[in-house]
């Protein structure tokens, strides 16, 4: 496992890919929190963080899968999987090496952001006027749907060669159970189910933990959501024969 993320964040550091990323995510969540009149702190009179959290998730939703979309999809094109094969490892040592390389990258995309909450602790009037609790479940929020978000993308990456279909399935599974499931939940022909479908969506727990409120079924849930989806990955692999 551990050869396998070494040869990862390798790949992504000799090809410029962690650089960009980190690059597009900072700058697009910078745009968006200090320039862009409509989502500007310095528009809104109170400092506050929400332009991140809100934001965030949906800069994620596109820059995790185009960094997954690669790992067993291009393995597969150019026939580097054959040499994984040999090596000691079983399947889920090959996943999970190549998911927490993806994760280390979320990581290293969300740590300059605390520079943006140094900013605005430092705007509040009085200084440090700002809702730390929220801020702190905000943040292991993100992460933990950034987790979400590399464990889809792995997955989607092991159904087919094709990086841009993976890419697209990536994005399509992120948005659906991250705000769409919460969506579908409001159209009337549900009923009794309607409940049960807005609290699947990851919007409803992230949600709980951006206020405050560091829940351990939260947590559970989206840690839940990351097994299912590297044993689902798994599963293909081994009935592909990968």
């Amino acid at each position: 496992m551990y050869a396998v993320f070494v040869k990862e964040i390798n790949s992504f550091l000799n090809s410029l890919i962690a650089y960009i990323v980190i690059a597009v995510f900072l700058t697009t969540i910078g745009l968006l929190m200090w320039v862009f009149p409509e989502s500007s702190v310095l528009e809104y009179g109170y400092a506050d963080m929400s332009t991140l959290f809100n934001l965030g998730p949906y800069v994620f939703m596109f820059l995790i899968p185009a960094i997954t979309m690669r790992f067993f999809a291009e393995e597969k094109r150019t026939g580097t999987n054959e040499l994984l094969l040999t090596r000691p490892m079983t399947a889920m040592q090959i996943i999970l090496g190549k998911y927490l390389a993806g994760f280390v990258l979320v990581v290293l995309s969300v740590l300059p952001t605390l520079l943006y909450f140094y900013t605005v602790y430092q705007l509040g009037k009085p200084v440090g006027n700002l809702d730390i609790s929220g801020t702190i479940g905000s943040y292991i929020g993100l992460l933990l749907l950034g987790g979400v978000f590399v464990s889809i993308g792995v997955f989607a990456s092991s159904v087919t060669e094709n990086q841009v279909v993976a890419f697209v399935l990536a994005v399509f599974l992120c948005f659906l159970l991250y705000s769409g499931l919460d969506s579908i939940a409001t159209i009337d022909i549900w009923a009794g189910s309607a409940l049960f479908l807005q609290q699947a969506s990851m919007l409803f727990h992230y949600g709980a933990l951006s206020r405050g409120l560091i829940d351990l079924s939260d947590i559970v849930y989206f840690l839940s959501v990351i097994a299912g989806m590297l044993l689902l990955t798994k599963l293909i692999l081994d009935a592909r024969k990968w």
